[in-house]
């Protein structure tokens, strides 16, 4: 099976990646560079971020044009050696 084949994406597709981590000023910043080494620009708008209600917790969403599940995964990956990620969706 082909990498593209085991995924009920069809690529390019957009696709949203959601990392939460404990609210601190560098956060959106640092989880941008991540997915930055994996897509080559990000179009205006494609980085959000929304405190928790008690303001403790910081979910970052970046929009992305992905190309292939490889590309994905290698985010995710990366995301998941990140310390200050607590969840990525």
């Amino acid at each position: 099976m082909s990498d593209n084949e085991d995924t009920l994406l069809e690529f390019p597709c957009e696709f949203s990646i959601k990392a939460m981590g404990k609210s601190d000023p560098h956060f959106e910043t640092e989880v941008t560079k991540i997915v930055l080494k994996h897509v080559p620009e990000l179009y205006d708008g494609a980085v959000t971020s929304r405190p928790s209600k008690g303001g403790k917790w910081l979910a970052v969403t970046i929009t992305i044009t992905a190309t292939s599940k490889a590309q994905i995964d290698a985010i995710y990956t990366d995301l998941s050696g990140f310390d200050k990620v607590v969840m990525s969706l």
